[in-house]
């Protein structure tokens, strides 16, 4: 199995590694109800996707 020639300097790991980074979410106005919420998500807030209900919220 093939190895390795040499090792890789802990500055080239740490350049590489320093690409897995947290991202911001990227987050859209429900058109239903107008709220915050994450792309190509049902919202949490009415339960819309895509104009139809998909979770039935209770009512309090």
């Amino acid at each position: 199995m093939a190895q390795p020639k040499r090792r890789w300097s802990k500055a080239r790991t740490g350049l590489k590694r320093s690409t897995w980074k947290l991202e911001n979410k990227n987050l859209v106005a429900c058109p239903h109800c107008h709220e915050m919420m994450m792309q190509h998500r049902v919202c949490p807030n009415c339960g819309y996707y895509n104009g139809k209900e998909v979770v039935a919220k209770k009512e309090n």
